[in-house]
């Protein structure tokens, strides 16, 4: 019996079918077949089905480079590699999930296939020369720089502040504002005040939106208050 070889569109749409239950299912907003992404998977499908190789930097370059190559200009961009091999072949549907499968039970392909700010994807599946059905499945997921979030601290408050963003420290001083601009959604958190050389722990925490101000003010009561509003931006 010959082995099956599946269609490779097929394959590619499945998988993205495949990937958005998967973030559905934990309540993640679905991902958008992008063109450019698209080719930039394919493309490298087709090279590591054609070098043998398989790595994401096999061909010198990063994931990123090569989606900006195509013409997708990133602020956030994430890959995903699979191979499959099978004497018998695979039908389209099977080999999609064997490859969303895989990425599910990998902790750091799960993390891609859950990345919060990703909201475009690119698939791409090419054959290798093999004397057995062999598929390379490459998934990129990514975030156009226009859809960047921006938000800004302004300490009005005479303590210098020490406060958190994405893992980073940052330290405002008395009377400066600060611009964030970044490519996914966070935890802001607000963590000691020193004021005449004296330090107060805070805490407060906040998911950091787009176009917020988030303004340090004095507070008899509390030593520190935060008002938050919309920035106000000139034409």
């Amino acid at each position: 019996m010959p082995a099956i070889i599946p269609d490779t569109p097929a394959v590619e749409t499945a998988i993205i079918e495949l990937t958005n239950a998967y973030r559905a299912k934990n309540k993640l907003g679905s991902v958008t077949p992008n063109a450019a992404l698209t080719a930039a998977a394919r493309a490298y499908a087709a090279y590591l089905a054609k070098s043998g190789a398989f790595s994401h930097e096999a061909d010198g370059r990063e994931a990123g480079d090569r989606t900006q190559a195509a013409g997708y200009d990133w602020c956030q961009v994430a890959e995903n590699l699979a191979m499959h091999l099978d004497s018998r072949g695979f039908q389209a549907r099977d080999l999609a999930r064997k490859s969303v499968e895989g990425w599910v039970n990998s902790e750091g392909h799960r993390k891609n296939l859950l990345a919060p700010g990703a909201t475009e994807i690119g698939v791409g599946v090419a054959q290798a020369p093999d004397k057995d059905p062999k598929f390379i499945s490459v998934q990129l997921f990514a975030r156009p720089k226009s859809l960047e979030y921006e938000f800004q601290i302004a300490n009005t408050s005479k303590a210098r502040v020490t406060y958190t963003f994405g893992g980073e420290a940052h330290e405002i001083a008395p009377s400066f504002a600060i611009t964030h601009t970044t490519c996914g959604p966070g935890t802001l958190s607000f963590d000691k005040a020193v004021t005449g050389g004296v330090t107060k722990a805070i805490s407060m925490r906040y998911e950091a939106a787009d176009g917020l101000v988030y303004t340090l003010k004095p507070d008899k009561a509390q030593g520190l208050s935060v008002d938050v509003a919309r920035m106000q931006k000139l034409d």
